[in-house]
């Protein structure tokens, strides 16, 4: 790799890690190409040697963030409880520590809403790393559609309780949301049959 090369894989990083933690602060809406490059010491003339437009980026960067938290819950899990890693994800994802993280790492809670209104290409995005989600998390389960049908309903429901449980930071009922929805997860997680 020539030192060019490196340079512009460097810069590239650099404006993803930046349009990440504009992503989790702000969203994709409120985030504009100045304030990703300011964020990655870049200047805005740069940008477009690296992306096509602000949609390209910020799919790429929802797609490589999403991704990223996934891949580290899963490896982290099957390290943690090799006999139960699906129930050992559920537990992380569900956990005070990562609903109270200073800078949360899981940009879905936060940025739902706002992909349901902004639609493609963002939607598309989230439905492919949905899928890959999905896929992992039903082969930790076991094999069979029913428990792809267990992944998306504890996934629904790990996305859900972490988003409300957010919103509901420093309460009682925020902490309800974890317990309850970490109790039933496993339920289901454990159920034959279903």
């Amino acid at each position: 790799m020539t030192q060019k090369t490196e340079q512009k894989q460097k810069s590239h990083d650099a404006i993803l890690a930046s349009a990440a933690a504009l992503l989790l602060e702000r969203g994709i809406q409120a985030s504009s190409i100045m304030d990703v490059m300011k964020g990655a010491g870049l200047t805005v003339g740069g940008f477009y040697g690296h992306f096509e437009s602000k949609e390209h980026l910020f799919t790429e960067t929802l797609r490589s963030t999403a991704h990223s938290v996934w891949d580290t819950l899963l490896k982290k899990a099957k390290e943690e409880a090799p006999r139960n890693p699906a129930r050992r994800v559920l537990e992380r994802y569900l956990s005070p520590k990562h609903r109270d993280a200073a800078t949360p790492t899981c940009p879905l809670p936060n940025i739902t809403a706002e992909l349901a209104r902004t639609g493609e290409p963002y939607r598309g995005a989230l439905e492919s790393e949905l899928e890959g989600f999905i896929q992992s998390f039903a082969q930790l389960i076991g094999p069979g559609a029913r428990h792809r049908e267990k992944a998306v309903a504890v996934i629904a429901m790990m996305y859900g309780a972490l988003s409300l449980a957010r919103a509901m930071r420093g309460t009682k009922l925020g902490d309800e949301f974890l317990d309850a929805a970490k109790k039933w997860g496993a339920e289901l997680l454990t159920k034959e049959g279903a």
